[in-house]
Parts: C-alpha cells; structure tokens; sequence
C-alpha cells in the first residue's frame, strides 16, 4: 500500500467516525407557513425554496429533518428556531 493510498484511507476513515447530529422540525397548529419559511431561512440558511418544502414537508409528515451537522452548530441554531416558537430538537 502506497503512502497515498494509506493517506486516503485514513481520512475516509476520520470522516466515517464524525457524529452527524440533526435538527428535527415538528409540526405544530400556532406558526404560519410565512413564520417557518422566514425562520428557516434566517436561521438554517435555506434557500426560500428549500425552506418552503420542508415547511411543507414538515405539515404533511409532521417532523422534517431542517439541518445536519456538528452538534456544536447545531445547539444554536435549534435554540434560535425554539425562540422563535417553533417546535425542533436535536437527534
């Protein structure tokens, strides 16, 4: 095995082992549509469109994956969508 190859391997490897958390968004019958889209695009950086399909997503299923991530990103960002009243956790 070449020091390329074995380089290679480790950094799959290193990037296997990185714990993805995610934002789970939950249905609820207070926020409007508008509140969601505009919440999730200020705070998870979605594109209007993509903030609208999970809003969407979100009132048809009842929860929708909004963010993935390092947990150290995403402790914020899902105490900024419970400020703004909608219903998130972290997986």
């Amino acid at each position: 095995m070449s020091t390329r190859e074995k380089l290679e391997e480790d950094l799959l490897l290193a990037e296997d082992t990185v714990k993805q958390s995610e934002i789970v968004l939950f249905n609820d019958e207070v926020n409007t549509f508008d509140h969601v889209i505009a919440t999730l695009i200020a705070v998870c950086e979605h594109s209007p469109e993509q903030a609208e399909q999970c809003s969407l997503i979100v009132h048809y299923n009842g929860k929708c994956t909004v963010k993935t991530g390092a947990l150290d990103d995403l402790k914020p960002r899902c105490s900024s969508l419970l400020q703004a009243g909608l219903s998130a956790e972290i997986v």
